[in-house]
């Protein structure tokens, strides 16, 4: 069940590739819908998703939104 009690979103762009990284390392980029560098995603702002971005945040970036 996808729960969404807040709006807040959070989007991330990968900008290194997962090549010579840990399985666990290329897995969480798979969890987050990245798998392309410059691929963005939008995701719920959780504590799920902002520890998955924890993991990565060398092969990622969170994008600013203008809106």
């Amino acid at each position: 069940m996808a729960e969404k009690k807040s709006g807040k979103t959070v989007t991330v762009e990968q900008i290194g590739s997962a090549i010579r990284r840990p399985g666990d390392q290329r897995a969480t980029l798979i969890g987050l819908g990245l798998n392309k560098v410059g691929r963005r995603r939008t995701l719920a702002d959780t504590p799920a998703v902002r520890g998955m971005i924890d993991k990565v945040h060398h092969l990622v970036r969170v994008v600013e939104d203008k809106a």
